[in-house]
């Protein structure tokens, strides 16, 4: 049987007192519809469309590459109105799935479980058992506990609102009997709304065989509706993530201080300490090891390196065996071979450096490209920009650069070189000499300390 999800996301979120449509704020790194897509493709549906209406454009160009289609709900008069707009769309499967937009925690195996639970009823809805269950429509059953109707809290009497089962609002239904129940709904309740929770009653008067399932969380259907609820749902999917690492064999000093904006790939034995936030695609080998209070953006970090503590590293790569920091930065295209020590208060861009070269402290390599077993020492710089373009400094194998070298792009530095400390370098430099800029040393022996004047 062809699936059809659709995703209903077309509230304003009024409370969010945001000009960016609800569905697009961000959680963990990718808006909240990103969440509940990625979900929905998981489940492999033969369609998917998405409802849009408060900021319809935004949404469209922010999710505009999906292979999905849209569909516009102009007046927002409640879910069964909204999944009408959807159905056009979905006409060649036999069963849909209705999602939520703001929605973000649903797994997908609760809704494959949802899915194949229904495969023979012409109804599947998701509930859950929750000890306060304000703000939800309750699940309504009969003596024999067959479910009759969902009956929102605002229309609710005394003794509906002290059920504690409530709708999440997921469902999955026959195709047919869905567009069939829709076209019956009416707006006859304290909101005005067409409810699509109205369509359980329907088939309940009907016969139609009807079933219901629970998510394994319960924080799986909690919904944003303000800037409150999204820390909450940030917090507790960040917590997700940490569980599911630390089951994957990572040791994280603190889970409630490590956040993922992004996906994070790792190997076996990896560590991470507090305060790290990862985003983008990080990957991080076998025995890899990231200190306290670092920031990994689009990076790859080979097997057995470590990152000390405070260090950036944005879209770039580190080899094995190699150690970054602590207060090192790797900025884009920064491409670093096995063995290479970078250390404290180091900045790196565009460069590529060969194995077992060290650059231990307080310099700037910028548009570069550096062999392998080169020390640089502290306080050098490559001068890489002229005011109106970048050029690139070489060094070869065996380098030595002394400290306080300034090196004056285009210029290469000749394979097992030593450049003299405190040098101005613009001119290239042979192989295995040493190259040195110095003014004579002088002592002026009638200089006299001034004094300060009296008044």
């Amino acid at each position: 049987m062809k699936l059809g999800v659709a995703i209903l996301a077309a509230g304003q979120g009024t409370r969010m007192k945001s000009d960016l449509p609800k569905v697009l704020h961000p959680l963990a790194g990718r808006p909240l519809l990103r969440h509940v897509v990625d979900t929905a493709l998981e489940l492999a549906p033969a369609r998917l469309c998405i409802v849009h209406g408060h900021g319809g454009d935004q949404v469209r160009l922010a999710l505009g590459e999906l292979d999905c289609d849209w569909a516009h709900q102009a007046e927002r008069k409640g879910t069964g109105h909204a999944l009408l707009q959807a159905l056009p769309r979905l006409e060649a499967v036999d069963r849909v799935l209705v999602l939520y937009g703001d929605i973000p925690l649903i797994r997908a195996a609760t809704l494959h479980h949802l899915v194949e639970g229904a495969r023979d009823a012409s109804l599947g809805i998701l509930t859950a058992i929750l000890p306060d269950p304000g703000g939800y429509g309750r699940i309504v059953r009969d003596h024999d506990g067959q479910v009759r109707r969902i009956v929102e809290e605002k229309d609710a009497s005394e003794a509906e609102l002290a059920i504690d089962e409530i709708n999440t609002g997921f469902l999955i239904a026959d195709r047919g009997r869905l567009a069939g129940w829709l076209d019956r709904l009416g707006n006859d309740n304290a909101q005005g709304e067409y409810y699509l929770t109205d369509i359980i009653a329907m088939a309940a008067a009907e016969g139609r065989p009807l079933v219901t399932t629970q998510p394994e969380r319960s924080e799986e259907i909690l919904g944003v509706n303000d800037r409150i609820q999204l820390a909450d749902l940030e917090r507790r999917f960040q917590a997700r993530l940490a569980r599911d690492l630390m089951q994957a064999g990572v040791s994280l000093r603190d889970p409630a201080r490590f956040d993922v904006r992004g996906r994070l790939q790792v190997g076996r034995d990896v560590s991470i300490d507090i305060n790290c936030l990862f985003e983008g695609e990080v990957i991080l080998g076998d025995d890899v090891t990231i200190g306290p209070n670092c920031y990994l953006r689009d990076c790859v970090i080979g097997s057995q390196s470590q990152v000390l503590a405070n260090s950036v590293i944005e879209e770039a790569r580190v080899g094995t065996q190699a150690r970054i920091g602590p207060f090192s930065r790797l900025r884009p295209q920064a491409e670093l071979a096995d063995e290479v020590h970078v250390g404290n208060f180091v900045e790196i861009k565009k460069t590529r450096i060969g194995p077992g070269t060290k650059i231990s402290h307080l310099t700037y390599i910028g548009d570069a490209e550096i062999g392998g077993g080169v020390n640089i020492g502290a306080g050098t710089i490559t001068c890489n920009y002229d005011g109106a373009n970048k050029h690139l400094t070489r060094i070869g194998d065996g380098a030595f650069i002394g400290s306080n070298t300034a090196l004056v792009a285009p210029v290469t530095v000749g394979e097992g070189a030593t450049i003299g400390a405190g040098s101005v370098i613009g001119r290239d430099t042979p192989p295995h000499k040493l190259t040195l800029t110095r003014a004579p040393q002088r002592t002026i022996d009638q200089w006299q300390k001034p004094v300060k004047k009296r008044p």
